[in-house]
């Protein structure tokens, strides 16, 4: 099992290695992908030996996933951000539930939680788990988180992994791309992630650019994503 972290002058990050260090499932291997950083790299150092560190020139955050994921040993790969946190029992709980359900790729449900770290009352929950329904939503948004998500190596190979043309929306895409590619994500309805919402996060920053590339991909999978739902449905609407 391999978690990867891309970072990129977060002064977060030793939140977030905590957290992936105190999983309670072993043996797991930690990667963080510095993708190009130009400051923060020394809170790397007091960590060296317990993770692997994977350095490159900055490409995005779609290009350090893929450089993490097929860098990984682990047969489920995982992604944490490197301002987010996961909860101790997480990869265990989730590997669990890969096993058992046979998925190739699954996603929870999650906190959100403030700038100091300080969580919402109620987590955030798809509060109907059929697969109709949680299509349905895609057709609208993102609704997969991408730090919930956790995926078999061998599925993210066979997709090719995150689109590198994409600024901000290369996991919609590839959850889009997997779903109508016949592999259904599974959900797992406990909350096993920290989500962090702060004002220096891109998708609050760019938000038009954002909204733009959302409006394209939708123009492409929302077809085929329609038509799935469809057959799903047994044809009767």
């Amino acid at each position: 099992m391999t978690v990867v972290v891309p970072f990129y002058n977060d002064p977060y990050l030793p939140v977030a290695l905590e957290s992936a260090l105190a999983q309670t499932y072993e043996p797991l291997e930690i990667i963080v992908v510095n993708d190009g950083s130009m400051r923060e790299t020394n809170l790397l150092e007091r960590y060296e030996g317990r993770i692997r560190v994977l350095n490159k020139i900055n490409g995005g955050t779609a290009s350090a996933l893929n450089a993490g994921f097929r860098s990984a040993k682990g047969q489920y790969v995982a992604w944490l951000s490197s301002d987010d946190r996961f909860l101790p029992d997480k990869i265990e709980r989730q590997v669990r539930y890969m096993t058992e359900s046979g998925h190739s790729i699954s996603h929870t449900a999650f906190w959100q939680m403030n700038g100091d770290g300080e969580t919402d009352r109620q987590p955030v929950v798809l509060h109907d788990d059929s697969m109709v329904h949680f299509y349905r939503s895609m057709l609208e948004s993102n609704t997969v988180n991408g730090c919930t998500v956790m995926m078999n190596k061998a599925l993210f190979t066979r997709m090719g992994g995150f689109s590198e043309q994409l600024k901000y929306t290369h996991d919609y895409e590839l959850w889009l791309r997997t779903i109508v590619a016949g592999y259904p994500i599974g959900y797992l309805n406990i909350p096993l992630t920290e989500y962090r919402i702060h004002s220096g996060m891109g998708s609050l920053m760019y938000r038009e650019s954002v909204l733009q590339e959302v409006e394209d991909l939708q123009k492409m999978y929302i077809p085929r994503l329609r038509n799935l739902i469809t057959a799903l449905q047994g044809g009767s609407h």
